[in-house]
Parts: C-alpha cells; sequence; structure tokens
C-alpha cells in the first residue's frame, strides 16, 4: 500500500506521516519512509538545490523538472522495491505537488506536468493521498514560526492560496482523504490510522 500525505507548506504533514509511521510499526508493519525531494543520494543533492533560499532565480519548469527526477529516484530506488517485497510505502509529497505547486502556483501547462510525471514515476500512483487542509494565513505564521525557512516557505500568501485552491480541485477530482489541518495532532493521527487500518 502506498500512501501519500499532501498540502501547503505548514500543513504538519511531516507529523502526521511520522505518527503513523510509528503506529504501523507498533502493530507489525515495517513501512518505508520518503520524503519529497531527497530520501536518496541523489534526491538529497536535488533537494539541496531546490530549496536554497539563494536560488530565488529558479524558472518554474526548472523547478518542477527538478521536483519530479528527485521523484523518479525515490519511486526507483526506494518506492516500487518496497511494494513489490509486500512492505507499505509512505511519502511526505508525491504528483500531488507538483500539481498544486508548478501548476496552480506556478501556472504551469497542467498536462504537460501531468505527462512528465508519468515519465517520472512509470505511472505509479498512491492507494491513499491524505491532504491536510491549512488556510494560507494560518500555515505562514506556523512556517514563520519556524527558524529559517526554506525558498518555497518564503512565498506570498497568493502563492499559497493559487497552490490551496489546487488542492483542494484536485482532492474533489480523485479522491483524497481532505482532513481540516486545524485539528490537533492527536485527532488527526488518530482518523488517519483509522482510515488506513480499515485498508490494509
Amino acid at each position: 500500500m502506498f500512501i501519500v500525505f499532501e498540502g501547503i507548506d505548514g500543513a504538519g504533514k511531516t507529523t502526521q506521516l511520522q505518527m503513523l509511521e510509528q503506529a504501523l510499526v507498533a502493530r507489525g508493519h515495517r513501512p518505508v519512509v520518503v520524503r519529497e525531494p531527497g530520501s536518496t543520494r541523489i534526491g538529497e543533492a536535488i533537494r539541496e538545490v531546490l530549496l536554497s533560499p539563494a536560488h530565488s532565480e529558479m524558472a518554474p519548469a526548472t523547478e518542477a523538472l527538478l521536483y519530479m527526477a528527485a521523484r523518479a529516484q525515490a519511486v526507483a530506488e526506494l518506492i516500487r522495491p518496497a511494494l513489490a517485497a509486500g512492505r507499505m510505502a509512505l511519502a511526505d509529497r508525491f504528483t500531488a505537488s507538483t500539481l498544486a505547486y508548478q501548476g496552480y502556483g506556478r501556472g504551469l501547462d497542467l498536462a504537460v506536468l501531468r505527462e512528465v510525471n508519468r515519465l517520472a514515476t512509470g505511472g505509479l500512483a498512491p492507494d491513499l493521498t491524505i491532504l491536510l487542509d491549512l488556510a494560507p494565513e494560518v500555515a505562514l505564521g506556523r512556517i514563520r514560526a519556524r527558524k529559517g525557512g526554506d525558498r518555497l516557505e518564503q512565498e506570498t500568501v497568493a502563492f499559497y492560496t493559487r497552490v490551496r485552491e489546487g488542492y483542494l480541485q484536485l482532492g474533489a477530482a480523485e479522491g483524497y482523504l481532505v482532513l481540516d489541518a486545524t485539528l490537533s495532532p492527536g485527532e488527526l493521527a488518530r482518523t488517519i490510522l483509522e482510515v488506513v487500518l480499515g485498508r490494509v
């Protein structure tokens, strides 16, 4: 089973993924966990380029292609082998991030992004996509409470509003599990675990 966590920056994806991983391990599962971009040696090198605040001049197409290059490596090196071995795979972002951020957020053609992504993933799609929905103003408040902030986390409310709207459109069309990210981490984790265990 392949499960993906999605949402704008600050929505709590990483926290919920970690809580689900811990709950699954406690029940005898051995999930493989992937973060985008990253998790492989090549992916981590791409991550440094993508997220560096020094690269503010990065073109939208460059950004999209780098994310998909990191995704292709993670699919080949980690996700497909895990699924082939009967293990679960949990990902912090996947295809929907490209469509929401580079498509709705940056204005790149969604059909073109989907086609290039098909090359990157070999057509692999999640069994379950969990979208943690959060208002951009709240998300940016959370982001600014952290120290620093990467290149994408320095974007505007208008950008994150477009990304959020894109996520919600994708979620409605593709059957994502959409959850209110203002709920407590514990409440969200219980809901997610219940859904996942019902599908395992």
